[in-house]
C-alpha cells in the first residue's frame, strides 16, 4: 500500500511538472544553482549539487517505507491516519497546482498581479504544503504506525523534506524570485508563506 501511495502521489507530481515545463527549459533556480546551463559543462556541477545530493535525499525520505518493510503493523488505525494526512496532501497540493495553472494560462493583460485566490489566498506556496502533508502521511503508515522505535528512527524523513520543501530547494528558493515582481511584496506580508492560514488584515 505505502509503494502505492508513493507512486501516485509522485507519479502525479512527474505529470504536472512535466506538462509546465516542457517548452520552457530548465527551471531558472536549478540553472542558478549550476552556475549555468548544461550545455555550458555544468555536467559535472549537476552531478555533485544535484544528482548525488537527490539520492542521499531519497534515501532518507524513504525511511518510513524502509522500516515498514521490515516490520509488522503495530497499530492499524495510524494506517489509515497516515493514509487520511496524505490524501489530503495529494489533494491540496493537486487543487494548489490546477489554480496556478488556470493563473498563467490567462493573457498577461488580463491576469492579476499575483494570485491571491482559493488556497493560494491562505498559502502562498499550497503545493509545497501540500507535498510535506503526502510525506507526514507516509511516515504515520509506514513509521509510526510499525512501533515507537522505528517511528523515532524514521522521523528525521519528514522533518527533512519539509525542511526542504519551505527553506533549502522550495519555497524559500522561489521566494528570492517572486519578492521582485510587482505586488507580490504586499501579498507577502499579508498571506502565510507556507501553513495555510487565514491572511492578515492589510496595514
Amino acid at each position: 500500500m505505502l509503494v502505492a501511495l508513493v507512486a501516485v502521489s509522485s507519479g502525479r507530481l512527474s505529470w504536472h511538472l512535466w506538462r509546465r515545463s516542457r517548452g520552457h527549459g530548465e527551471d531558472p533556480r536549478y540553472t542558478k544553482l549550476l552556475g549555468g546551463e548544461l550545455n555550458d559543462g555544468h555536467v559535472g556541477d549537476a552531478i555533485r549539487k544535484v544528482f548525488v545530493v537527490q539520492g542521499v535525499a531519497v534515501w532518507l525520505v524513504s525511511l518510513p517505507l524502509q522500516a515498514a518493510a521490515v516490520t509488522d503493523v503495530r497499530w492499524t488505525w495510524l494506517v489509515w491516519a497516515g493514509v487520511a494526512v496524505w490524501a489530503l496532501g495529494v489533494v491540496v497540493e493537486s487543487v494548489g497546482d490546477s489554480q496556478l495553472s488556470a493563473y498563467r494560462a490567462l493573457p498577461r493583460d488580463q491576469r492579476p498581479e499575483v494570485l491571491d485566490t482559493g488556497l493560494w489566498r491562505y498559502s502562498r506556496h499550497p503545493n509545497y504544503f501540500g507535498d510535506a502533508c503526502v510525506w507526514w502521511g507516509i511516515w504515520l503508515a509506514g513509521g509510526l504506525a510499525s512501533g515507537w522505535l522505528p517511528a523515532l528512527a524514521t522521523l528525521v524523513a519528514p522533518i527533512a523534506m519539509t525542511y526542504f520543501l519551505a527553506y533549502a530547494t522550495g519555497a524559500r528558493l522561489l521566494e528570492q524570485t517572486m519578492m521582485s515582481r510587482p505586488g507580490y511584496p504586499g501579498y507577502a506580508a499579508r498571506t502565510s508563506m507556507f501553513v495555510p492560514w487565514p491572511p492578515r488584515p492589510a496595514r
